[in-house]
């Protein structure tokens, strides 16, 4: 339960910073470094990450992103099922 909440936790967060970059983008602000935003989609929030940048059309030309995301979404989900299953065996 607890790795449930961290999970919706970090998608939110990395769904809001997309939309939060897009708007710097368009106002030509001080952005948020790709960098930051791949490693909130490692640790956990490539969903949210997906969703912001169709979304907000955010980074959809960036063939890192456009691929790097549905792959970090597949090692999200595979680690997110891997603690599933081991806190269901110890339970």
């Amino acid at each position: 339960m607890l790795y449930l909440g961290y999970f919706i936790l970090v998608n939110l967060l990395l769904f809001t910073m997309m939309g939060f970059d897009k708007r710097k983008a368009v106002t030509g602000k001080y952005r948020i470094p790709e960098r930051r935003l791949f490693m909130m989609a490692f640790i956990g929030g490539a969903i949210g990450g997906w969703m912001g940048m169709q979304l907000f059309r955010h980074k959809t030309k960036h063939m890192k992103f456009v691929v790097g995301f549905p792959m970090l979404i597949i090692f999200d989900l595979v680690i997110f099922y891997t603690i599933y299953r081991l806190w269901s065996v110890g339970t």
